[in-house]
This record gives C-alpha cells, structure tokens and sequence, in this order.
C-alpha cells in the first residue's frame, strides 16, 4: 500500500460544503487541494488551495487535474460517470467510478442492494401511466414515485394515497426520464450509518445516526439513535457488505428504514461524506472528513469510537440567523459554510450539541 507523502495534492470534484470539509481535513493532515468547480465562489474554494473552474466534465479541466493531483475524489455523488472514468485512466480515483454509476441510478442501485443481501422496500420501474398503474396495483394502491436520477432533498418525488388516480399527468410532473415506484412501508425511525473502508481492504463503521427529515431535508441526526444493538450490528454488516462488493476506497453513507421487528430496509446510500456523519467532528477525536483522506491518501484507518453523545442539526436558511445565541452555548460547535445568500432550504452550515459523557460504563 502506498501512502501518499505529506505535501502531495488531492483533487476534489464538487466544491460545495461537504468539498469545504474535506479539504479543511486534508490541510490538518498536510495535503493540498485543488477543487474542480464551475461556480467561482463555492464554499470550497475558500478552503483549497486552488480552484478550477470549468464543468466537471470539462476535458482541459479534467486535464489540468490529473496532470497535478495524486489522487482524486469527489463530495456529490452526480459526477457525470464518463469523466470519473476518463480521470481513472490517468490518475488514482476513489471511490471507484463503479460507485458512483450505481448510486446515480436509484433502479440500479436498489436492484444492486439486493443482490448482495441487502434489503430494501419493494421497487417498480415507471415509465409510463401503464407502468405505474400495475405497480399501485402490486404494492396495495399507494407508494413513492421518484426520478430514477438526480434528487436530492425531498427534490424528484412524490407520495401517491390510494384516493390518487395515475395519470400522465404525474408521470410527466417529475420530468422526463425513467423513474421508479418505491413501496410505502410503515417504520418507526429512519437510520444512517457512516462506514469507511481503506486502500488495504479494512472497514470500520460509526455508531448509527437517527435522523429527522422535514420536506424531504435532514433537520438533524442525534447519536445514539434509539435501535437495539442486533439492528446496529445489522446496518453495520450491510454498510461492510456493500464496501466489500463495491471494492471501495473512501467513506460512505447508507440510510436505512428501522420497520417493526428491528427489519431494516436500506433506502439508499451516498458514495461520498455525508450529511448525517457532521456530527462526527463534534463527537469523535477523527471526523468523517478527516477519515475519508485518510482513506484516499493511503493513511491508516483511526478510531471512530465516540466520547459523547450528541445532537447534530442542520442550519438551513435563515437558521443561520441563530449563530449568536449558538455561539453562547458552552457545549456547541458551529461550523458555517461560507455562502454568501441565505435561501429557502438552502444549507448554510451545522451544528453539533455535545448531550452527554458516553462513559466505558455505557459502552
């Protein structure tokens, strides 16, 4: 295994706050950073030592890349496939392109869980009303119906009640393009786990997040989540199956359903950092950004043990207003993300609220 020397420089695609992050925790470990954005102001660009500014697929820009990086990664998971290949041909790329073509595509990637024994809710292609008849048929009249690609945030998808009739109308309301019919099942909490895994095939996982979303965001992940010790080794099994098959390098999110009877139904995962591991930095001597170089540059994998429990909540719009009363609690760490405009379920930074001492006693 080859560990990438001090001073050596790594390539970020994307350049938006998860970008900032990492390059914040490259810089603590002696890495250079040059990100690869076209918006010349992004918050990650306030962070890295140089920024490219051209598309991500830009051939000059994907150039200039490989010819002065020793690795690159990526902080968004809709990096256009095509480039991620071309860059691997030229330079060490993690995680593997392979991942990223899986997690682009939400058929692919729910029919790629199962196949490696990963469970999920049950799924129908939908590419016309025909299509989406038969699959309100199949699960019961109701369901999730969402594009196959690029949502995010609650972007993408709509929930359909057995009072809502199938029409073009709905299918053509999400765009064009392939999408997919998720069943509706009940659950009583929605999970996450962060999982990593490094250039010499060793996994390590973090203690599972419960998350809260409101309008399809994540408001907040509060450690330790309320799931039994047989469900959490379970998530942790999936997320080290998953790395495993994927031959991954880098750390990764996978967000789970908890259904009665500790069944835990995978919803989707993110081959990059993710949101609800932010509270990592607060809780744990290494952070999940700081584990992902770590991972690309060849460094031994750390801890990921926790000292405290803790509440970690998203500031999204004119949340970021609350900084001054934030700042006033002792046991608060606060990280903003550089954007000029707060917006309407725009994410303008985190926080992380220390709970309590998680003592050898409570392991």
């Amino acid at each position: 295994m080859t560990v990438l020397p001090a001073g050596s420089t790594i390539g970020i695609i994307g350049g938006g706050q998860l970008g900032r992050m990492l390059a914040m925790a490259a810089a603590r470990l002696g890495y250079k950073t040059i990100v690869l954005e076209p918006q010349p102001d992004c918050p990650a660009a306030q962070a890295a030592n140089r920024q490219i500014v051209a598309a991500y697929d830009d051939p000059a820009a994907l150039d200039d890349l490989a010819a002065n990086c020793q690795v690159v990664t990526y902080e968004f998971e809709n990096v256009p496939v095509a480039a991620a290949h071309w860059l691997a041909d030229k330079v060490r790329i993690s995680p593997p392109p392979r991942a990223l073509e899986i997690s682009q595509d939400r058929l692919t990637e729910k029919s790629f869980l199962n196949e490696i024994g990963v469970e999920t809710a049950r799924f129908w292609p939908v590419g016309s009303e025909s299509d989406l008849r038969a699959g309100l048929a199949e699960f019961g009249g109701e369901g999730v119906l969402k594009t196959r690609r690029f949502g995010y945030d609650g972007k993408g998808q709509q929930v359909l009640r057995k009072n809502d009739a199938a029409s073009d109308s709905i299918v053509a309301s999400l765009g064009a393009g392939d999408l997919i019919l998720e069943e509706l099942v009940p659950f009583e909490r929605e999970i996450s786990i962060i999982a990593a895994r490094a250039l010499d095939g060793s996994v390590i996982v973090y203690d599972p997040a419960e998350n809260i979303h409101r309008e399809g965001i994540l408001r907040s992940s509060t450690v330790p989540a309320h799931i039994s010790t047989a469900c959490a080794e379970k998530a942790a099994a999936y997320a080290a199956a998953l790395l495993v098959e994927l031959d991954y390098v880098g750390v990764l999110g996978l967000e789970f359903f908890v259904a009665p009877g500790d069944r835990l139904l995978a919803n989707e995962f993110a081959p990059r950092v993710h949101n609800s591991g932010h509270w990592t930095e607060a809780a744990c001597l290494i952070s999940q950004f700081e584990l992902h170089i770590r991972c690309v540059a060849g460094l031994p994998l750390a801890s990921t043990s926790r000292h405290s429990d803790c509440l970690m909540e998203n500031l999204i719009g004119d949340d970021v207003d609350r900084l001054t009363d934030l700042a006033r609690e002792p046991n608060v760490l606060i990280h903003l993300y550089g954007k000029s405009e707060a917006r309407p379920g725009r994410k303008m930074g985190h926080f992380t609220r220390l709970t309590g001492h998680r003592d050898a006693a409570r392991g």
